[in-house]
């Protein structure tokens, strides 16, 4: 109570509720869907949410794009595993977390990308904000050059650094020369982009971003996590298919997408790998992934490095499906990737297309909506894979078509 009795206590309850609401009046309240995925049936998945009992599905928006969560190795691996050393990795890499598994691992990442060494960590947003933030901390005054796109995790990592950065246009290379020019030429410089920009279906310029970093004497921070295991002869990556993996000074991949089990590394020269290693706390003070998971990482990137089947699989797949939804006449944001996303415009439609896909036509895909994406480029992000038939396309095809006709939505120009 204030000293004339008015009653002046913060009503908390009353300020979360506000901030959900918020979301709701947006359109941007996120609902997760509650499924089982059928093993060794992938796309096939059972829904609960909302029916009396599961509800055959179909998966369309899975990050898993080569199917190798459900991959028979990847399983018998991690089934070993189990049996062999028990659940949990036992603590952080230094106090008993450090298991063969995770050495094995570093080593095939390494070998993976033509580097020196290479740094698991628990997840990729993690490995981005670790390892940007501890960066340019170790390097006085380091200024770094972010694409306008880059993912949450990399503006997380460059805001905890603390330090100047330049926002470039996205894949726009004069404006990052004209920004890389007016610097002071002594000061370190890193340049952070992404290969495959999933939201956007896009390829960054990365031979020509080297080209700048060498003039201007930079350091550059690839992330490949939407493109490791999907691109290059032995799934390196956008950098191995283009070959110049060798230029780039730290790739970044994930383990949760393409080889479909869980966590993040970095892979560079050993010193700059020590050096993350030695000052990182998002590495440090983390209980190190499950030898579990790592087993079936080790496996999936073991099989992915020698089979080209399922990379063939899947973009054979996502080019069919462009193909049926572009000659459907629907807005295919159109690109060279794997990743096929179709425009809406509007949260609140994009979520009941979403709503309608899975209640009517057993069909899942969820809404991309602000901060994911920029507002009034809400979509559907549709990731076809190599176990995904021309029937299915077909059926969703003829399901948005419906319901594009149904809510009188706006088609291809």
């Amino acid at each position: 109570m204030s000293s004339d009795g008015t009653d002046v206590r913060v009503d908390y309850s009353r300020v979360f509720t506000q901030a959900i609401d918020r979301l709701h009046s947006e359109g941007r309240y996120r609902v997760f869907i509650d499924i089982l995925r059928n093993k060794g049936a992938f796309p096939n998945a059972r829904c609960f949410a909302g029916h009396n009992g599961p509800k055959p599905i179909t998966v369309w928006c899975s990050n898993d794009y080569l199917a190798m969560g459900q991959h028979p190795k990847v399983i018998a691996a991690m089934e070993e595993a189990l049996h062999d050393v028990g659940a949990g990795s036992g603590g952080t890499r230094n106090i008993g977390g450090n298991t063969h598994y995770h050495v094995d691992l570093e080593h095939e990442l390494a070998d993976l990308h033509g580097k020196e060494g290479a740094l698991l960590f628990t997840s990729g947003y993690v490995s981005n904000e670790a390892t940007l933030s501890t960066l340019a901390k170790i390097l006085p005054g380091c200024v770094i050059f972010s694409d306008e796109l880059n993912h949450a995790s990399m503006i997380a990592g460059i805001r905890n650094a603390g330090c100047e950065k330049r926002i470039f246009r996205h894949n726009d290379l004069a404006h990052l020369e004209e920004l890389l020019a007016a610097e002071d030429p002594t000061v370190p410089k890193l340049i952070a982009f992404e290969s495959v920009y999933s939201m956007e279906a896009d390829v960054a310029p990365i031979a020509a971003i080297c080209d700048l970093a060498d003039k201007y004497n930079a350091l550059t921070y690839l992330d490949e996590v939407h493109a490791v295991g999907m691109y290059g002869a032995r799934g390196g990556g956008i950098s191995e298919a283009e070959g110049v993996a060798d230029r780039l000074t730290i790739i970044e991949g994930t383990l949760g997408k393409a080889f479909g089990v869980m966590g993040g590394y970095i892979a560079a020269d050993q010193t700059i790998i020590d050096v993350i290693r030695s000052y990182a706390p998002g590495f440090i003070f983390t209980t190190s992934l499950s030898p579990v998971l790592v087993a079936g990482v080790l496996a999936s990137v073991r099989h992915l490095k020698a089979s080209s089947v399922e990379r063939e699989g899947q973009q054979a797949s996502a080019t069919l499906l462009k193909t049926m939804l572009s000659e459907a006449g629907l807005p295919v944001m159109l690109g060279s990737t794997h990743i096929v996303p179709i425009l809406v415009g509007d949260p609140v439609k994009a979520k009941r297309i979403s709503d309608i896909l899975l209640a009517e036509y057993g069909v899942y895909v969820q809404p991309i909506n602000y901060p994911t994406v920029p507002r009034g480029t809400e979509r559907l992000r549709f990731t076809p894979g190599p176990s995904h038939t021309p029937e299915m396309m077909r059926e969703l095809t003829d399901a948005l078509v419906e319901i594009w006709s149904r809510l009188a939505l706006r088609k291809a120009a």
